[in-house]
C-alpha cells in the first residue's frame, strides 16, 4: 500500500512528532510552570533552565527525532497501520520503552526514579507531558497513515513545522544576543 512507504511513515510521523513535541511542551511549561520548577536547586543541576540556548534550540532536534521514531515505526508498520487500534499498540511501545523503561534515567523513567537525584515531584510532574505528547504522537501518525486523503492534515501539520522551526530559530538567536530581547 502506497500509504506505508518509508517516504510517507517517515515524513508524517516527523511533522507530527515535532507539532505535538512543541505544543504539548509549550502547554506544560506554561501550566506547570516550568521555569521555577527547573530553577529548583534539587533539580537545576541536573537540568538546563528554560532559557538556555539548547533549550531554545530544543524544537529543532525534534526532527531529527521524529524522523528516528519515523524509521522505527516503519519497521513495525505491518503491525500498526493496518490494525483498527494500530495506534494503541504504538502507544504502549511509546510509553513501556520510551517513557517508563528508557536505557537512561530520564524523569518519570523508572531508572530516573532509582539512579537520578532529581526528586519524586519532579519525575511524577513530568508524566502528563510525556504521557499526553506520545498518545498524539501515536494516534495522530496512525490516523493520518491510513487516511492519506487528508490533505488539510499535511498542510497544517506542515505549516506549523514550519513555524515552529522558525520560532526555535528566532529564539536561539535572540538567547545568543543576536536579536533585541522583548521588552
Amino acid at each position: 500500500m502506497k500509504g506505508f512507504s518509508f517516504s510517507s511513515i517517515s515524513v508524517k510521523t516527523t511533522l507530527v512528532h515535532t507539532v505535538t513535541y512543541f505544543v504539548i511542551g509549550l502547554l506544560s511549561f506554561l501550566f506547570l510552570d516550568y521555569s521555577a520548577r527547573y530553577a529548583d536547586p534539587t533539580v537545576a543541576v541536573a537540568l538546563r533552565q528554560t532559557d538556555d540556548p539548547l533549550v531554545t534550540a530544543g524544537p529543532l532536534f525534534q526532527v531529527l527525532r521524529g524522523f528516528l521514531f519515523g524509521i522505527a515505526f516503519y519497521s513495525l508498520r505491518d503491525l500498526i497501520f493496518p490494525k483498527r487500534r494500530g495506534w494503541l499498540t504504538l502507544w504502549l511501545v511509546l510509553l513501556i520503552v520510551g517513557v517508563f523503561s528508557p536505557f537512561s534515567s530520564a524523569p518519570g523513567s523508572i531508572e530516573g526514579v532509582v539512579y537520578s537525584t532529581l526528586p519524586m515531584w519532579f519525575h511524577l510532574m513530568s508524566l502528563p507531558e510525556l504521557i499526553i505528547q506520545s498518545f498524539l504522537l501515536a494516534f495522530l501518525t496512525h490516523y493520518w497513515v491510513n487516511h492519506p486523503e487528508k490533505r488539510w492534515l499535511k498542510i497544517f501539520l506542515g505549516i506549523l513545522s514550519a513555524l515552529i522551526i522558525v520560532l526555535a530559530l528566532l529564539g536561539i538567536l535572540s538567547a545568543l544576543g543576536f536579536l533585541p530581547a522583548p521588552e
